[in-house]
């Protein structure tokens, strides 16, 4: 891997800043070199937010990502607009529970996940985001699963025994979700 960077979009309140944070984590904690970038909209809740996370063997010249090499979209005004993005060939994890359209360009490899469906049979609707990424990450060999489980751990130490345990099963259903799909 020379470099890999990844946009994660939706709406505010999705916790797209949150799995680009567990994913930065977890490239830290393989020795990758990392930059986390995030962006939001103007409004205060309910707008667009994203961010980019680039993981890289080598230094990083700039946290700034014109053509990202993959996308975890949450909502159908991130797909619209981050499809369009992508570099050819590149991968793009799309959650079907809020967006009720195919990927148009024929280059891309499209991932569906219900990750809505997969977080509530999980105990935890509002950690669709957490399905997404083990989705992504079962596609996608920038880091091994493992160091994202261990990353969910770090970040959710401070939580009950029972969101962590929550949270993790959600995100290996994400993960059992693309490997059987």
């Amino acid at each position: 891997m020379a470099q890999t960077s990844i946009v994660m979009a939706g709406f505010g309140g999705q916790g797209v800043m949150s799995i680009g944070k567990i994913l930065a984590k977890a490239a830290i904690h393989e020795g990758k070199e990392v930059t986390w970038l995030p962006s939001y909209g103007p409004e205060m809740r309910g707008g667009t937010a994203n961010c980019t996370v680039v993981i890289a063997d080598d230094p990083i010249g700039s946290p700034l990502v014109k053509f990202p090499d993959a996308a975890l979209v949450m909502n159908k005004q991130s797909l619209d607009k981050f499809e369009e993005e992508l570099r050819p060939s590149g991968l793009i994890a799309v959650n079907t529970a809020l967006i009720d359209r195919a990927v148009k360009r024929g280059d891309l490899c499209a991932l569906y996940v219900d990750a809505n469906a997969l977080a509530e049979r999980g105990g935890a609707a509002r950690s669709a985001n957490l399905a997404l990424l083990g989705a992504f990450m079962a596609r996608c060999d920038v880091l091994p699963i493992c160091a994202v489980e261990a990353a969910i751990e770090e970040t959710f130490a401070g939580k009950s025994t029972s969101v962590l345990e929550t949270s993790l099963a959600i995100f290996r259903a994400g993960v059992e979700a693309a490997a059987t799909g």
